[in-house]
């Protein structure tokens, strides 16, 4: 049977290599339902190629222009958040794919999770900001959610076949990113156009920055805690610029697994599609002979203070971990608009814990009013009527 998929920010870096890999397995897989943001000239064309049952785009100024290009197409058009949220509730769905950027995943990959349909989860924001009632949620709803993110992949598929082994640690391989070697004084006046060139990854530029200031590598902490049941002085973060060793788990007796492969995030797309089998594909292989060099660092949290905010925030709980992650949203994007610097967004980050308020046990609501509450304290920082 062809597994429908809904593919949450098909435009992204994320969406559009899964519907490569939608294209390469035209037997195993069809896009059902595409969505995006803003970019409707890409929702079209993709609309157009692929013919889903269904789009959405979340800006609702451009339903017009959205509705009239596909008008010769027997696909529904819809616009705004509450669409998108409804729209993972379809029945025909089988996977929904959360490639959205950020906080705004949250209540659509919720809204799947009570429709029982299985996640394949790119978007680790929503681990972070609320992964103890996702969890919770997936247990009711027997709802399995399957890890995108390579690392995350790369431990999951470490795991398979160890459901009785104790786990010592999970070992997330990080490459550095363009800043690795910066010293501090480098680092005070590097550009967002240093920052978005990546030396390994193609992505977005919010998660591009995050790679730089490390706080990508924060959030994957943090998401691992959720997805795997372990312990935060069990996850362990280590430097290696070749990105080829994806991540690693050690078990109990001292033994380690290591996933690798080239730096291709349709393999881990295709896993999660395929789960439990492996599909061929087209995707350049390893070639050890020219690999020949396989390097390690630990980290440094000193010039890299967002790693240390999020184990932080990890270490402390609650509500925690959504502060983090909404400050971040807001420093991002005033970087990206040159508003702060590159070391500015941890202090701010930081400011922003300490004034924010703290609650141990959160539930969802509690999740909505701390992001707003985040984001204003943020952008007061920014435009410095907070000092």
């Amino acid at each position: 049977m062809i597994k429908r998929i809904a593919i949450l920010g098909s435009t992204g870096s994320i969406g559009t290599q899964a519907l490569q890999v939608i294209e390469e397995h035209p037997d195993k897989y069809a896009a059902s339902i595409l969505t995006a943001n803003n970019r409707v000239e890409e929702l079209i064309a993709q609309a157009r190629k692929f013919r889903p049952e269904a789009v959405v785009i979340a800006n609702e100024a451009k339903y017009r222009q959205l509705k009239e290009a596909l008008a010769d197409l027997p696909v529904k058009v819809h616009a705004g958040e509450e669409a998108l949220c409804r729209i993972v509730q379809e029945k025909p769905i089988d996977i929904v794919l959360t490639a959205m950027v950020g906080y705004a995943g949250l209540r659509p990959t919720i809204n799947a999770i009570r429709a029982r349909k299985a996640i394949a989860l790119a978007n680790k924001e929503t681990m972070v900001v609320a992964g103890e009632l996702i969890n919770k949620l997936a247990h009711e709803n027997r709802t399995p959610i399957l890890p995108v993110d390579s690392e995350h992949s790369a431990i999951f598929q470490c795991l398979a076949g160890e459901v009785d082994n104790a786990v010592e640690k999970v070992i997330l391989t990080a490459s550095g990113g363009p800043f690795r070697t910066f010293s501090h004084e480098q680092l005070k006046t590097v550009t967002k156009e240093q920052a978005l060139r990546h030396p390994n990854w193609d992505m977005g530029a919010k998660i591009t920055i995050d790679s730089a200031s490390m706080m990508n590598k924060g959030f994957e902490v943090i998401e691992a805690k959720w997805l795997f049941g372990v312990q935060p002085h069990q996850i362990e973060v280590i430097v290696h610029p070749q990105s080829v060793i994806h991540s690693m788990v050690q078990f109990e007796d001292g033994a380690v697994k290591a996933q690798l492969g080239m730096p291709d995030m349709r393999l881990p797309i295709q896993y999660a599609f395929s789960y439990p089998d492996r599909l061929h594909a087209s995707f350049p292989r390893l070639d050890f002979t020219k690999c020949t060099e396989l390097t390690f660092e630990q980290p440094d949290t000193t010039r890299f203070r967002n790693l240390a905010l999020a184990y932080e925030a990890l270490n402390r709980g609650g509500n925690m971990p959504c502060i983090v992650n909404a400050a971040n949203e807001v420093c991002v994007a005033a970087f990206l608009h040159d508003r702060i610097s590159f070391l500015g967004m941890s202090d701010a980050i930081e400011k922003v814990m300490e004034r924010v308020t703290f609650i141990p046990q959160p539930t969802y609501e509690d999740y909505v009013a701390t992001d707003a509450e985040a984001r204003r304290v943020a952008e007061s920082l920014l435009n410095g009527s907070l000092k």
